[in-house]
């Protein structure tokens, strides 16, 4: 009974059929396209886009210099070289994030203990040159001041579950 029921289903095309009635369904369902550059879907707050380094309200640097970014790279993405200042306080030389290797894991914004480093919602973005993959300290410090209150809504949405 097994093989007649095979021989019917293949003789009259029955799976070829029910394939086309699922392409027919979509075909005539109403399409949910987004035009990209003029429209944009919702970002959620806690999306992880290019990396930003944050200042204090006066001014100064967040980054402490304390390396656990550094370490806890699973991409080995950032290097970090610092030196210590008059008054006591190590600061960095140089923080330079190379984003073809970051893999946007989110673990130096995790591992940073005075939220210097974060990942904002920028992820419009492109390199048209060698080596401009490679952002610096002055970059990073750049798109924090740039995105400065975007992340601080960010932090405050974010806040119940840190």
């Amino acid at each position: 009974m097994r093989a007649f029921a095979q021989i019917i289903k293949s003789l009259f095309l029955i799976e070829l059929l029910k394939g086309l009635s699922l392409t027919a369904r979509y075909f005539f369902a109403k399409k949910i396209t987004i035009q990209y550059p003029e429209e944009k879907t919702p970002m959620s707050p806690r999306f992880r886009g290019i990396h930003a380094l944050r200042r204090y309200k006066n001014g100064e640097e967040r980054c402490i210099a304390c390396k656990l970014c550094e370490a806890v790279c699973p991409a080995l993405a950032i290097t970090i070289d610092s030196e210590q200042r008059e008054d006591g306080t190590r600061r960095t030389t140089r923080y330079d994030i190379d984003l073809f290797k970051c893999i946007y894991c989110g673990f130096c914004e995790e591992a940073c203990p005075v939220d210097s480093i974060v990942e904002t919602r920028f992820f419009e973005y492109h390199f048209e040159n060698r080596g401009e993959q490679i952002m610096t300290k002055k970059m990073l410090l750049e798109l924090g001041d740039q995105h400065e209150k975007q992340i601080a809504a960010d932090r405050k949405a974010d806040a119940p579950y840190r």
